[in-house]
């Protein structure tokens, strides 16, 4: 057997596999590579990893008989049946307290039941996101680990070392229980095609709405990014939108306008579908790619069906693009508002202790995400670690307001343009909701209880000898329907 010489084994030679034991061998840690198929390690060792500090192993045994105790091994293989496959493969030569940590896109509930299996054959399981793509493996990823608490000082070193760092401060902190990590991704991938949207709607809006031309859009986004805005996905859109192709037409102009996904925003919409919570702008995120998807269908319908006559503006354009900028960042401090309600409902409801100031650090680098916005929040959060919402926080609830007249003003001339705006009315109508302490929900409930008998609870202060607080009251509302009710009254 080899002699255990190796501080960390990573499973998995794909981009992000390779960049990652690279990124690590720079740090100062022994990486041993392994891969399925076996003739992709002597590759590796022989061309990428070269001249590095970087062992093989041609067999799992072997793998595994290189690796300090405790055993840390890092899965990047295709989550689902594969991570499975290599656990399983696994187990029979790891000892009490290896760890294997899986830093594939798997979905939380599988890393909720790994770990749980794993801790009761006396093994430590981490499910850790990763973020940041090929670039960030390679010089340093944001890294969100969760799962058994007591495999955080082992790995402690080696991730915070091998993460992005701002400010001398590592993207990588304990996240929590169990499936916490790949809770925590989850949630990010959906704050990305938020993000994501937010900023195609605006291109649209300039686009569309003022006419304007991708050099001078290029130019407002290339200053949104010196504000309030800087982050990486408004510095990419600047690059988009000044790539020319050989004929010197804007690349993003020849682009198909027909989104694809790979599920990891439907799984954060989905989630909050579970948990009864409103984050609506991911999933408008999500359903604008939908809508993108039926390309033909829209094409036909553009025929068919008329909009509004789109008349050049006549308006102030400096102040109305100043009106965007703020609707940009309004709509974007709702999303996260949304994204950071989600992770406390589900922490509450599986009894996860979340860390939101280091979440909220854990995204300000290395990741797709990344802005100094982040920093913003990472401060609410230190501030009041059991904060209700982003919307309560001075900071934040001062932004908003600021941004408020100039958010409805875009809204409102993108209605009257026909110009689409799911995300940004989206939020909107979340922040509209979000402050009425009265909702029409009375009428949904007065309709519930008409047509299925479903009840509905009295308002404090209105209460008689029929309609008592605090019970489930059924109305027999036409006088030919019975006084049984259907169920009862559920929030």
């Amino acid at each position: 057997m080899s002699q255990p010489v190796a501080d960390i084994g990573l499973i998995g030679l794909a981009v992000m596999g390779q960049n990652l034991i690279l990124n690590m061998n720079d740090k100062g840690f022994v990486v041993c590579a392994f891969n399925r198929t076996v003739e992709k390690v002597p590759h590796f060792l022989e061309h990428e990893a070269k001249g590095t500090n970087v062992v093989g192993a041609t067999s799992i045994e072997e793998f595994v008989s290189k690796l300090k105790r405790p055993r840390k091994i890092i899965l990047l293989v295709q989550a689902g049946k594969a991570v499975d496959a290599f656990i399983e493969k696994l187990v029979p030569l790891l000892e009490q307290g290896d760890i294997i940590i899986d830093g594939g896109n798997s979905h939380y509930p599988d890393s909720i039941r790994r770990c749980k299996d794993l801790e009761a054959k006396g093994l430590l399981f981490v499910g850790s996101g990763v973020s940041g793509g090929e670039e960030g493996a390679r010089y340093g990823p944001s890294l969100m680990p969760g799962g058994s608490a007591a495999a955080w000082d082992s790995i402690k070193e080696i991730f915070q070392a091998t993460a992005a760092q701002v400010q001398g401060v590592p993207c990588c902190d304990w996240v929590g229980e169990t499936g916490s990590g790949h809770y925590v991704k989850m949630v990010h991938n959906g704050i990305e095609y938020g993000d994501m949207q937010l900023i195609a709607e605006a291109y649209d809006i300039l686009k569309r709405g003022l006419g304007l031309k991708e050099d001078e859009i290029a130019g407002i986004f290339e200053k949104w990014n010196t504000g309030v805005l800087d982050s990486f996905l408004i510095e990419i859109t600047t690059n988009i939108l000044k790539f020319k192709d050989d004929d010197g037409e804007p690349m993003i102009t020849k682009i198909l306008d027909k989104a694809g996904q790979k599920g990891t925003g439907k799984w954060t919409a989905i989630a909050a579908l579970e948990a009864g919570t409103a984050v609506t702008l991911i999933g408008e995120a999500v359903f604008a790619r939908c809508l993108s998807a039926i390309k033909d269908e829209r094409g036909r319908a553009s025929k068919a069906i008329n909009g509004p006559e789109r008349k050049p503006f006549e308006g102030d354009k400096k102040q109305f693009i100043d009106d965007l900028e703020q609707a940009l960042y309004a709509s974007k401090i709702i999303s996260y508002t949304q994204g950071f309600m989600l992770m406390r409902e589900t922490a509450k409801e599986l009894n996860w202790n979340l860390n939101y100031a280091g979440i909220a650090s854990m995204w300000r680098g290395g990741c797709i995400i990344k802005s100094v916005f982040l920093g913003d929040i990472t401060a609410a959060y230190e501030k009041n670690r059991e904060l209700e919402s982003l919307l309560f926080d001075d900071f934040f609830n001062k932004a908003v307001h600021k941004a408020q007249p100039g958010w409805r003003r875009v809204i409102a001339q993108a209605i009257l343009w026909g110009v689409p705006t799911p995300a940004f009315s989206t939020a909107l109508a979340f922040f509209d909701g979000y402050r009425s302490e009265v909702l029409p929900a009375n009428m949904l409930q007065a309709q519930r209880d008409y047509f299925g008998a479903h009840t509905f609870r009295v308002l404090p202060g209105k209460e008689n000898d029929v309609l008592q607080a605090g019970k489930d009251i059924h109305i027999n509302w036409t006088g030919r329907g019975g006084n049984v009710s259907a169920s009862t009254y559920t929030v």
